[in-house]
């Protein structure tokens, strides 16, 4: 008998182990992912590059608006510094909201705001409504930096978070390139300028609405906890990936920061140029550089990226004291190509690093603390720069001002060598 029901067992235990166990779906997100294409990914970065074509337009404009209007240098950089202002106080809010209601609940009312800005832009006859419109572009501009560069992820899925990293972060300098040139090219070569160059901004950010619109992204599965409105982080354990990239971002945004809103009137002042144009495709190359290095370096450590960033924002600044102090229209163009890498490489290497290592969950408010850390030094130092400039003269104001970078950066590199003896490089 007792024989007889050992038998038995194992006969059921050999039917049962030739019956073939069900596959274990996939979770939705990763299987959404699979099917979803790779020229999606690509697509889904073209809001953020459209809101960043939209950061920099006013750039070469400046001059016709200080012409027209009548304002200093201080008051230039504070309104530039308003897009600042717009864009920290949208990460303290955009990251977390992303993160919990979705990407889509925050990106369509971040171009709203675009647009708005565009017709304030286009309308625009006293100092007020440039900060207005500068303010709005910069919230819009903190919402695509972190919704938007986290939809790009979702959408690439986690095979191919090294290319969403690329891509969303080549989308951010692109777009900041492209907007001076195309205002610069624009409002020389047609008329009414102010207003045509925002008309076909406005037309590019639709655009970019229809692809929201279609974007294959999902509301989270589940919603985090605590405040909806804080100063963004990262989990426990992430905390030397988010320092690591602000090192080197940091200097680097800053850097290009300063071309933007002083370059055009460097060129004007000091070095005896007042062709828009050249002044939108100095800023133009600058992104161009951040653009073209960032897929030259794509497949380099991460840190070994950020360590290269570090020396060329360093490099950059020692071009920009020779510059100012030879009045070498070739130099300061040099300096402009070197902070554009030193941003590019440091902007890849920090979004690198979180993608790597932050869930999803938690992605978009990762990427606005690092924005959130890059853009403060950027908002400061050149606001500070500007009213040097109107106090001192613009020599001292500049030489200052890139002597205070270049050991900032100094600090990032270093910062970058301890942290690579300290932490494994994520796959």
């Amino acid at each position: 008998m007792s024989q007889s029901r050992t038998l038995s067992a194992e006969t059921v235990d050999e039917q049962q182990a030739a019956v073939p166990e069900p596959a274990t779906p996939a979770p939705p997100e990763r299987a959404a992912a699979a099917r979803t294409p790779t020229w999606w990914v690509w697509l889904a970065a073209w809001p953020v590059t459209a809101v960043f074509i939209l950061s920099n337009a006013a750039t070469p404009l400046y001059v016709l608006w200080q012409r027209d209007i009548g304002f200093s240098k201080g008051t230039l950089t504070v309104v530039f510094a308003f897009y600042i202002v717009g864009l920290l106080g949208s990460l303290l809010v955009s990251g977390v909201v992303s993160d919990r209601l979705g990407r889509k609940p925050v990106l369509l009312p971040a171009l709203a705001l675009a647009l708005a800005a565009c017709a304030i832009f286009a309308t625009a006859t006293t100092v007020v409504a440039l900060i207005v419109a500068r303010l709005f572009t910069g919230i819009a501009v903190g919402a695509v930096v972190s919704a938007g560069m986290a939809a790009v992820t979702d959408v690439a899925g986690p095979e191919r978070k090294r290319l969403a990293a690329l891509l969303a972060s080549c989308a951010m300098v692109f777009g900041a390139g492209l907007g001076p040139l195309l205002a610069g090219l624009l409002s020389e070569t047609l008329p009414a300028p102010t207003v045509t160059v925002f008309v076909v901004e406005a037309v590019l950010l639709l655009t970019a609405v229809l692809t929201v619109l279609r974007m294959p992204v999902r509301r989270p599965a589940t919603r985090g906890k605590g405040a909806w409105v804080r100063v963004p982080g990262v989990p426990h354990g992430n905390g030397i990936q988010l320092a690591l990239g602000v090192a080197v971002f940091a200097p680097g945004i800053t850097a290009t920061s300063f071309v933007l809103s002083l370059g055009p009137t460097l060129l004007t002042e000091l070095l005896g140029t007042t062709s828009r144009i050249v002044a939108g495709a100095m800023a133009f190359v600058m992104f161009l550089a951040a653009t073209g290095v960032q897929f030259a370096v794509q497949k380099l450590p991460r840190r070994t990226i950020l360590t290269a960033g570090a020396m060329s924002t360093t490099f950059s600044m020692a071009a920009l004291i020779a510059a100012v102090h030879a009045s070498s229209v070739a130099l300061l163009v040099a300096s402009a190509l070197l902070a554009g890498a030193g941003q590019g490489m440091g902007q890849l290497g920090g979004l690198s690093l979180l993608n790597s290592t932050v869930p999803a969950q938690r992605l978009a408010e990762a990427n606005a603390a690092l924005n959130v850390g890059g853009y403060i030094p950027a908002g400061l130092l050149p606001v500070s720069t500007g009213y040097l400039m109107d106090a001192v003269g613009l020599p001292a104001g500049a030489t200052l001002f890139g002597t205070v970078l270049m050991g900032l950066a100094v600090v990032g590199g270093l910062v970058v060598l301890s942290g690579r003896r300290r932490v494994s490089e994520p796959v």
